[in-house]
């Protein structure tokens, strides 16, 4: 049997641009606490999908929310800190 491949799978198959790069998975990693923050109000907004929250859940729903909103305002914080190379204003 014949495998018949396309010219572009052929010449794509490897190219450099389908892994992130540097920089892109230091920004992930800079991102994590706050990607983590979202998936924790996720889930507590999840769990009252389906129910009345109880007192807990509204608490826990709360406490997920201002975690979120820390984690944004250190995210900026940490951005407006970063000098931009080439002197950009």
């Amino acid at each position: 049997m014949k495998h018949i491949v396309t010219v572009q799978d052929a010449v794509t198959a490897f190219a450099d641009w389908r892994e992130p790069t540097a920089a892109e998975l230091d920004a992930i990693e800079q991102e994590l606490p706050l990607i983590l923050a979202e998936v924790d109000l996720l889930d507590a907004q999840i769990v009252t999908l389906d129910r009345i929250p109880s007192e807990l859940d509204a608490r826990r729903t709360r406490r997920a929310l201002a975690r979120v909103l820390a984690e944004r305002a250190a995210l900026a914080n940490h951005a407006a800190t970063v000098s931009v190379p080439g002197g950009a204003a």
